[in-house]
C-alpha cells in the first residue's frame, strides 16, 4: 500500500515540510523545515538579506512565498545541493520530534508519496508521474533511523536515539 501525504491536517500531515515541527541547525532554530529550506536557497548569494525575513515569516506558506520570489537571485549551486539540504532538514525533524519519528517508523516499508498536484520534483504531481523526491527522502530517513536503532541495540549505545 502506498501512503500519500500532503496537507498538514490530513493523515500523515506531519510528513509535510509545512508541519509545525521546528528544527535547530547550526545554532539557529527554524519554525518548520520549509522555513529552513527556503532560506538555504540564498546562502552566499547577493540576495542573502532575505534570509532573516524567511526565518521570521509567520507561516510556512509565507516562507515559501518569499523563497520562491523570482526577482531574487538564489545561490548558484542550488540545483546541485537542494536535495541534500532537504535531507538534512527532514532527518533533523524526525530525530528531534519523537512522536512523529514513531509515526514515520510505523509506516513499515510502505512507499511514501507527497501527493502534491503541482510539484513534479518533490511530489508526484497531478498525473502521479512526478519524481517524489520528498517521499524518497522520507523513506531514506526512515531506513536510517531504523538502522541507528539496530546499531543502538547491538552496541548498547543510546546516543543515537
Amino acid at each position: 500500500m502506498t501512503i500519500y501525504f500532503y496537507k498538514v491536517w490530513q493523515p500523515y500531515g506531519c510528513f509535510s515540510n509545512f508541519s509545525r515541527h521546528g528544527i535547530q541547525i547550526q545554532g539557529t532554530y527554524w519554525p518548520t523545515v520549509e522555513h529552513y529550506y527556503q532560506a538555504q536557497k540564498f546562502v552566499g548569494s547577493i540576495d542573502s538579506v532575505i534570509i532573516p525575513m524567511i526565518h521570521a515569516a509567520e507561516t510556512p506558506e509565507d516562507a515559501a512565498a518569499l523563497g520562491r520570489c523570482r526577482t531574487r537571485q538564489i545561490r548558484p549551486d542550488w540545483e546541485i545541493v537542494k536535495t541534500q539540504v532537504m535531507r538534512v532538514a527532514v532527518l533533523k525533524k524526525f530525530l528531534t520530534h519523537l512522536e512523529i519519528k514513531e509515526i514515520l517508523l510505523s509506516t513499515g516499508n510502505e512507499t511514501l508519496v507527497e501527493n502534491s498536484p503541482n510539484d513534479y520534483f518533490w511530489g508526484c504531481g497531478a498525473e502521479k508521474t512526478g519524481q517524489n523526491h520528498l517521499g524518497k527522502i522520507l523513506m531514506g530517513v526512515r531506513a536510517e533511523i531504523r538502522q541507528s536503532r539496530v546499531f543502538t541495540v547491538i552496541s548498547g549505545d543510546n546516543q543515537l536515539d
